[in-house]
């Protein structure tokens, strides 16, 4: 039996993803993944209490993949509640919210901050209040963690007229994935919630790192878009404003197109020319691929660096968390991070990061400063937050 069961929904622009969650044991009750909507081969895939399965749902969108996913839900009972990831909140919300009509609008002035992500996350959230008219919904945002920068953390050096009629300053992303972990890393290390510091680093396909004073992000390294800061699966991460007219001015590209290169062509993908996965990379370099070898050693120099960037902010490091995909998977790249940084006095422990940590996820020595592994949980975040507002 379900106990308040509490649907998540990550809407993005050709895919979404949604899970089911029991609120009395915590535990993930179903899971899955519709993807290439639109398209003839769109699938749906699902995981329950058994196998995984698989439906073809040719052609449909996302009302329709939503409509299959509501019909999967009939087994358990209506979910008490509806989480949404929204990408981009602006400063408009610090904070997990309730839909409403001014909730919809505000999310939707936001989407000139994020326009591949924002419209679809409505999408999701309008398909949801068609099929469950009277069921509660809250808005979860990517960027409210990182509301907490001061204004030296999250202004561009630009004329400051761009920030006050355009919005032009540093959001951050991941919010979800470094609230939830540095909270772990505070519970597991029995750290005082009001007196520590924490560098966080997600790294999947999309990576960025924040530091985390007292339970709260005073720097990051994403910006105003998920563009801005460290190497990634196919984004550059940090490169020189002036790149942009140079390769206009050489190549004949348009803005639009250098944009999409830096988004889709670059990072791992664009430096191997092989691959954006970490784990095809990993094997290519084992076995002398120099490019790929290149991209890792790249990507674990530029998150070494923006590690060292972000200790500015702390007093001190009390733990360096590694989560993500990478994060939590990719032994050399995590041994490899450490190296580059012999001025904090990590020393990894290569049989504990071999297992992906110890008991509490650590991976250095016992003498060294703490830097464990801890996997995210950014659906219960989502879970736990659209409960929490709607059932006080």
């Amino acid at each position: 039996m379900i106990h308040s069961p509490v649907l998540v929904i990550n809407s993005g622009s050709s895919s979404l993803k949604f899970s089911v969650f029991d609120m009395q044991s915590g535990r993930e009750v179903l899971s899955g993944l519709a993807e290439r909507l639109e398209a003839p081969d769109a699938l749906l895939s699902w995981r329950g209490e058994g196998e995984k399965q698989r439906r073809k749902i040719p052609d449909q969108g996302h009302e329709g993949a939503l409509r299959e996913v509501h019909a999967l839900l009939d087994s358990m009972g209506a979910p008490v509640a509806i989480g949404h990831r929204v990408v981009h909140g602006g400063e408009a919300f610090s904070g997990s919210v309730v839909i409403d009509e001014g909730v919809i609008e505000g999310i939707d002035r936001c989407a000139s901050l994020a326009p591949l992500h924002n419209p679809a996350n409505l999408l999701g959230i309008r398909a949801m209040q068609r099929l469950y008219p009277s069921t509660p919904q809250v808005a979860v945002f990517d960027t409210a963690f990182h509301q907490t920068l001061a204004p030296e953390a999250y202004l561009y050096p630009v004329p400051i007229r761009l920030y006050r009629e355009q919005g032009v300053r540093r959001y951050g992303f991941h919010g979800t994935s470094h609230q939830y972990v540095a909270g772990e890393a505070v519970r597991r290390l029995e750290l005082d919630p009001d007196d520590h510091g924490l560098i966080t680093a997600h790294l999947g396909n999309g990576c960025s790192a924040t530091a985390v004073r007292n339970g709260c992000s005073v720097d990051t390294t994403m910006g105003m878009t998920p563009l801005e800061g460290l190497v990634m699966g196919t984004r550059s991460g940090d490169v020189d404003p002036g790149l942009h007219e140079f390769l206009a001015e050489r190549l004949g590209l348009t803005l639009s197109e250098i944009t999409a290169m830096l988004n889709r062509e670059s990072g791992l993908l664009g430096l191997s020319e092989l691959s954006n996965d970490m784990r095809t990379l990993a094997d290519a370099a084992a076995s002398g691929n120099d490019n790929a070898q290149r991209a890792i050693d790249v990507f674990c120099f530029r998150l070494a660096r923006h590690i060292g960037a972000l200790a500015a902010s702390l007093t001190r490091v009390d733990a360096l968390v590694f989560t993500g995909g990478i994060g939590e998977n990719a032994v050399p790249v995590r041994e490899q991070v450490l190296k580059h940084l012999p001025l904090f006095g990590f020393e990894c422990d290569a049989d504990l990061n071999r297992h992906h940590g110890d008991d509490l996820g650590r991976i250095t020595t016992p003498g060294s400063p703490a830097a464990l592994v801890i996997p995210t949980r950014e659906e219960w975040v989502i879970a736990n937050d659209a409960y929490r507002l709607t059932h006080h």
